[in-house]
């Protein structure tokens, strides 16, 4: 285990990775200095940590960000009681290798309140999650681009008190920037914001985790009581009744799938959908065996918890 150097400003986390690639010197991974960003809310779970490890075997510096975004509520209870478990984070992180971990404070964030410009997710954005928490992705897509900012290491380090005046990275640093599959929605928002806007990270999409019980990692999940936990298993029951179809040459039997998880009383499903894994279009799926790649995605709420989860789905000639 290390102990990763915890940083609280975006000044001091600039010089921390420019101070970090440069004491990588020539023990660059593949013959090219990396860094790596996994950005979360905190309250880290397996899932996060599928993203660190991820991180960690491809680049020479991997930096975590820590930072519940007020942006991304649209609930202020639910901002309230989203769980704050910085020590206990930083447990995780610290086993999975990360260097660095910025921590910083909304004030940092947004020096000057909630910001008047932000960026928007467009028509990508108003459908599924979208549509049930309007705005909410404009904050996701606002508050990753300021974090990819704050840890470019291709822009040069901001002064501060506590940095080496000679530290920079000797030479181009490839960048890469991890986000979860479970978040099927946000990833497709990122990766054509990176692309559109011409961000220099390379977003990577990182599998679901899940729990030996089926459900999908999440650090909603806390909020679960036993009961409820097992209701929420049907959710990924359903999605892989779709993909056991699907690999067999099955048309996949979405209604079948969305009866299926309206059997469970304690679960009422928000929205049950196959999709263009790049675009987040429906699919006609109906009496016709998928031809490429697809993804199955839903929403429910599991007594006070609202869930997500998504599978893709694999036909056998694709993945032959």
């Amino acid at each position: 285990m290390t102990t990763p150097r915890v940083l609280h400003t975006a000044a001091d986390l600039k010089a921390a990775i420019a101070e970090a690639l440069a004491a990588k010197g020539g023990a660059a991974k593949n013959g090219a200095l990396s860094l790596g960003l996994v950005p979360t809310m905190g309250a880290l779970h397996q899932g996060h940590r599928a993203l660190m490890d991820a991180a960690r075997a491809e680049n020479d510096v991997v930096v975590a960000s820590v930072f519940v975004n007020p942006l991304q509520f649209n609930d202020p209870q639910d901002l309230d009681r989203y769980p704050r478990t910085l020590e206990a984070d930083l447990q995780l992180l610290g086993d999975a290798g990360v260097d660095l971990v910025f921590a910083p404070d909304e004030a940092e964030v947004y020096p000057g309140g909630a910001p008047l410009v932000r960026i928007s997710a467009g028509e990508l954005g108003s459908r599924y999650e979208g549509a049930s928490r309007p705005g909410h992705f404009d904050g996701v897509l606002t508050v990753v681009a300021k974090l990819l900012h704050y840890a470019s290491p291709t822009a040069s380090p901001t002064a501060s008190p506590t940095a080496s005046p000679t530290a920079a990275p000797p030479g181009p640093v490839r960048y890469r920037a991890y986000f979860g599959q479970k978040d099927a929605q946000q990833l497709a928002l990122i990766r054509r914001m990176a692309a559109d806007l011409s961000f220099n990270a390379e977003i990577v999409g990182v599998a679901v985790v899940r729990a030996p019980d089926g459900l999908a990692e999440s650090s909603r999940n806390i909020f679960l009581d036993p009961e409820h936990r097992r209701a929420a298993t049907v959710l990924s029951r359903a999605l892989f009744f779709l993909a056991e179809q699907v690999s067999a040459g099955a048309p996949p039997d979405l209604a079948a799938a969305i009866a299926l998880v309206g059997e469970e009383p304690l679960v009422e499903l928000d929205y049950f959908d196959i999709v263009d894994p790049w675009t987040l279009q429906p699919l006609d799926t109906v009496e016709r065996p998928l031809e490429k790649p697809a993804l199955a995605l839903l929403a429910a709420r599991v007594g006070p918890v609202r869930l997500i989860d998504n599978l893709p789905l694999e036909p056998a000639a694709a993945a032959g």
